[in-house]
Formats: C-alpha cells, structure tokens, sequence
C-alpha cells in the first residue's frame, strides 16, 4: 500500500548531488541509491559491491522508495566537526516502504514530527565538502 502522500519535485534540482554513490538528482526528484542482493533477499542504504548482511556479490543497484515511515527522530543542537550547514536539524530514522525492511538515517524537516508518522523524500540545499551548495536528502511530513 502506498502511504505516501505525493512526491514534491524541488525547483533546486540542478544543485549537485552531495554524493553521487547514494544519491542522484534529476527532473524527477531526489531518489536515494541503493543495493538488493538475491542471495540474502535483503535491500541496503548506500549501494555496496556486497552485500552488508552476508558478503554476497549479486547485489543489484535498486532505486529506494520516496516514501516511508518515521521511525525514531531528535534535534541536533550543536553542529558536528566539519558541519557548515544550519542548525537546529532533525535527525532520525525512516523505515522505508516495501519488502524487504530497510530503515535508513536521514535528516529531517517540518514541524510535529512523531514516530509512526508518514515522510516522503526531498532535497535540501547545504554547503558540500568543498564550501559550494550541493543536494543532501531529507524526508518531511
């Protein structure tokens, strides 16, 4: 069942993707990159050449749902080594839509969050490594 409410296209699409192993950016969004692999039957976040779970090398590249359920989130305060983006920021844990489970940390955004609520992907504008805007992701209500 698709919980997500819809997907919003940002008109910052042009921005660099901050990584592009785990994430692209194009005209129809934001997508994180990840990996299924036949052996174990299990997704991941980011794509790896094995699989994280058993080792196994078939792992397939695997576009991850835009929607899914927030799981765990708190505020960050205080801004970590190498951090030039704002803060206060969400931090939390979403457990993505289908089968099999995958949860994956993200940032987040807007107001009254709670767990067990419905989050769809976006991007978000912050400086990359090397001072110059890139696209991160970020799941919102």
């Amino acid at each position: 069942m698709q919980r997500c409410r819809g997907v919003w296209h940002s008109p910052r699409v042009s921005l660099r993707p901050i990584d592009p192993s785990v994430l692209r950016v194009d005209d129809d969004g934001v997508t994180l990159l990840g990996g299924w692999s036949a052996t174990s039957g299990l997704r991941h976040f980011p794509r790896a050449p094995v699989c994280p779970f058993t080792g196994a090398d078939d792992v397939e590249a695997l576009d991850l749902p835009r929607c899914g359920t927030l799981w765990l989130h708190t505020q960050v305060n205080v801004s970590p080594p190498g951090y030039a983006g704002p803060v206060p920021y969400g931090l939390g844990i979403v457990e993505l839509d289908g089968e099999p489970l995958l949860r994956v940390v993200s940032r987040l955004a807007g107001e009254g969050l709670t767990s067990g609520m419905s989050v769809w992907l976006d991007g978000e504008e912050v400086p990359g490594p090397d001072g110059e805007p890139a696209m991160t992701w970020v799941f919102h209500p």
